[in-house]
């Protein structure tokens, strides 16, 4: 708890002077919060650092930071035409740059399945304790949440191209020294202990960037899309990581953690392969940027900003831990009504076949219903099977009714994360991305606890009522905030960009609504951070 633009005005200066990696802090920036009128108004031209729907087909590493005229020179590949003129852009498919991206993430997330399954084994065959065993797990996680919100604000700061490169190949150095210690024999306890809280650390500055990545290798009006087909991968990655973890540790204890360290190299090709810069736009004139606290500190101020953020950030932290808890309960169900491993492994890949279902109808629901209706159904949807995963009598039964319940989850998750990604600027979606991020995670660990001692308490299925009944809550909250949800009603493509905040800002204001003010936007002609690391690509003047 993702546009039609103008004639070109003027031309873009593509590229910028190479520098060394080190001066990027000094040299990237934000917009100015001066407003650029050439900016994106509502579905007339493209936001501050958006990509237009001209697939793969880049001409030059030019950047989305310029006009919105000047982007499709940049960045644009043919699609301009065919939005301005009102026609859907073309299939995801053909992005070269997503197809990257989405390929790279999906290799990499399967490596990580896999050495998820492999860690715990690997501690119970070296020490026997399932306590140990959860202590490696609890350090990668904690790891994760340390360098979430930090790298929340270094992807608005200096090169999210570099932050994904280095943080990969750092995850990449951990999981092979790892898989080095495994090969010698008699790994140390807190040497694996270390390595796992460094990949931890890693994964949450790389976490930290996928929202600022996606936005600027995807158009916004495709966001919907672009976010059910990654979930829908990762439904699938996970169904397969688990049993390839097993198989490959059969091979070789060291073998997952080999297969893991290799995966995460293809983010780092599939980085280096994008052609758009991927950010941040560097402040004009060497303009000094304000200190790392206080750009976190803007990036909750930007939440404040809207009532739609702050809602979803708050309903959807308690969503997750609520779903967190029936993640466990479901499992104490299926033990509960007489069903083994087998019978768990069933019902879980039942789940996750809902979870691609959900993924697939998400954006045509979106299309046909409305972003609100969709979220609404959904969440009673997802309640009703909270109450009716507690009464049916056989295992498989549970699985169809998880089955429906994950369909049902995606579309909420699809929703609330592309009017997000449509509303943060660029400049500060990094930030905003990694503050829901961590307040997310910073919660979840209560329901499985929760949910564990309410079971032990009262019993399996009353808990799992208890849960259902938290969940209607959460789904009367709905039409109780449709004040603050009005962005719902308004299609993506036409929603407008949130203002960016200045240092001890006004009181918060309700952009949620048709009418608000057009985003701000670099001049013309203004360098990304990007490419301090990448340069020029080919075919730029």
């Amino acid at each position: 708890m993702a546009q039609p633009r103008p004639d070109q005005t003027e031309p873009e200066e593509t590229g910028a002077p190479a520098e060394a990696a080190g001066h990027l802090s000094d040299h990237s920036g934000e917009p100015p919060d001066e407003k650029d009128p050439r900016g994106a108004a509502r579905g007339a031209s493209a936001a501050p650092g958006e990509t237009p729907p001209g697939g793969g087909s880049t001409t030059g590493e030019g950047t989305a930071e310029g006009a919105g005229g000047a982007e499709g020179a940049g960045a644009g590949g043919g699609g301009g035409g065919a939005e301005a003129a009102g026609d859907r852009p073309p299939s995801l498919w053909r992005n070269l740059d997503y197809l990257y991206w989405w390929t790279g993430n999906g290799l990499s997330t399967l490596g990580t399945s896999v050495s998820m399954i492999a860690f715990p084994l690997l501690m119970l065959w070296a020490t026997g304790s399932a306590a140990q065993a959860g202590t490696i797990t609890g350090l990668q996680m904690l790891g994760k949440l340390a360098t979430l919100a930090v790298g929340g604000a270094l992807a608005d700061r200096v090169s999210r191209r570099a932050i994904l490169c280095l943080s990969s190949l750092a995850e990449a150095l951990a999981m092979g020294a790892v898989a080095l210690l495994v090969y010698r024999g008699d790994p140390s306890i807190p040497a694996l202990d270390a390595l796992a809280l460094a990949s931890g650390l890693a994964a949450g500055l790389k976490n930290s960037v996928a929202a600022p990545v996606l936005r600027r290798v995807v158009p916004k009006e495709q966001v919907p899309d672009a976010t059910a087909q990654m979930m829908g991968r990762d439904m699938v990655v996970q169904l397969l990581g688990a049993p390839l973890g097993g198989l490959l540790y059969t091979v070789g204890r060291w073998v997952p953690f080999l297969f893991d360290a290799l995966s995460f190299l293809f983010i780092t090709v599939s980085s280096l392969l994008i052609r758009r810069p991927l950010g941040p736009d560097r402040a004009p004139g060497g303009e000094q940027r304000p200190g790392l606290v206080a750009e976190m500190r803007d990036g909750v101020r930007m939440i404040r900003r809207s009532e739609y953020l702050v809602f979803t950030l708050v309903w959807g932290a308690v969503l997750n831990t609520v779903a967190q808890g029936l993640t466990l309960l479901f499992i104490v169900l299926i033990h509960h009504r007489g069903g083994g491993p087998n019978a768990v492994g069933l019902a879980s890949s039942l789940a996750v076949v809902g979870g691609v279902v959900g993924a697939v109808a998400a954006p045509n629901l979106i299309r046909s219903l409305g972003a609100r209706r969709v979220l609404t159904l959904a969440a009673w949807t997802f309640a009703g099977s909270f109450a009716l995963v507690a009464l049916v009598p056989q295992p498989w039964q549970i699985g169809l009714v998880m089955l429906l319940g994950m369909t049902c989850m995606v579309p909420i998750n699809v929703v609330t994360e592309s009017y997000e990604v449509r509303l943060v600027p660029d400049a500060y979606v990094g930030r905003v991305a990694a503050t829901s991020r961590f307040c997310f995670q910073a919660v979840q660990w209560i329901g499985p606890l929760a949910a564990g001692v309410l079971a032990d308490a009262m019993g399996a299925p009353s808990a799992t009522l208890l849960l259902a009944g938290l969940m209607v809550l959460l789904a009367l909250a709905l039409p109780f905030g449709r004040r603050h949800l009005a962005v719902l009603d308004i299609p993506l493509a036409e929603v407008e960009e949130l203002p960016a905040p200045t240092a001890g800002g006004p009181a918060p204001i309700r952009p949620d609504a048709p009418g608000g003010q057009p985003p701000a936007g670099p001049p013309a002609g203004d360098a990304s951070a990007d490419d301090v690391l990448t340069g020029p690509a080919k075919g730029s003047p």
